[in-house]
């Protein structure tokens, strides 16, 4: 998460939110489809380095969601407010109600991840990745009551670094999934990302940027681990599919086979 403009983003909620709400553009996955960028457009204007191009609808979400967290409401409630608003049925939960951020380190100092993959396109030297929080994150108590009422718990193929071990960092999350069928997808084929910029997030972790590495990243909580077909990296004991969700019968059948092994374990 971050705050520009002095409105709070939510990156990785947003994109399921509105997923689930049928208005994310799936070109970009991320903002919202067909927005337009006049506000943007006159703040660059009037010289404001607003290093990340938000369209005006989202925007207003930020806006919204700034103004609640002001006010002194959860994360988990504005989260809750929000999706309602959009008509999501599905239970949307951030990992944790404080402010946690990724920042990754550089020759010239720490800087935002979203700085670093944004305003420099990933293209700087990355030495190493850390949190930034003024307190440790601890998992909400819906967090876990929903972890708690599930049959399983599926790791989808994002980020290791910066969208899922944020998540598994936060006391509370690990002793909650230890005891569930926990099924992980790899975001690698070969020693690169699907998208992103994963590979080179790993090796500042210290993890091979590969599906090895990614099955360490998680340190052994995964039961069930999906590689790729044509991955060449060889994980012991891993499943194969297609995971190339490029359509949506790609995105379903890869779906309903990662069911299919939930209910087999």
């Amino acid at each position: 998460d971050i705050w520009i403009s002095g409105n709070r983003i939510s990156p990785d909620v947003d994109t399921v939110m509105y997923l689930f709400a049928g208005i994310l553009n799936t070109d970009t996955w991320w903002g919202i489809r067909n927005d337009t960028f006049t506000t943007h457009d006159e703040i660059m204007n009037l010289g404001v380095d607003e290093f990340i191009g938000i369209g005006d609808q989202d925007r207003a979400v930020h806006i919204a969601r700034g103004e609640m967290l002001r006010s002194g409401m959860r994360l988990t409630n504005v989260t809750k407010f929000l999706c309602e608003r959009y008509g999501v049925r599905e239970n949307v939960l951030p990992m944790t109600d404080t402010e946690v951020t990724t920042q990754v380190k550089t020759e010239l100092g720490p800087i935002h991840f979203q700085e670093y993959w944004v305003r420099a396109r990933g293209k700087i030297a990355i030495q190493g990745v850390m949190r930034s929080f003024t307190e440790p994150p601890v998992a909400t108590p819906e967090a876990l009551e929903a972890i708690g009422a599930s049959d399983a718990i599926v790791i989808g193929p994002s980020n290791p670094i910066t969208s899922i071990s944020p998540v598994l960092g936060c006391e509370g999350i690990k002793e909650a999934i230890q005891d569930k069928v926990v099924l992980a997808v790899s975001p690698f084929i070969g020693n690169e990302p699907v998208s992103g910029p994963a590979a080179a997030l790993m090796r500042a972790a210290g993890f091979e940027p590969n599906s090895i590495g990614t099955f360490n990243c998680y340190g052994g909580l995964t039961d069930i681990f999906v590689q790729d077909i044509r991955d060449p990296v060889e994980v012991s004991h891993a499943v194969r599919f297609d995971t190339l969700m490029t359509d949506e019968d790609k995105s379903v059948a890869l779906a309903r086979e990662v069911l299919r092994l939930i209910e087999e374990a």
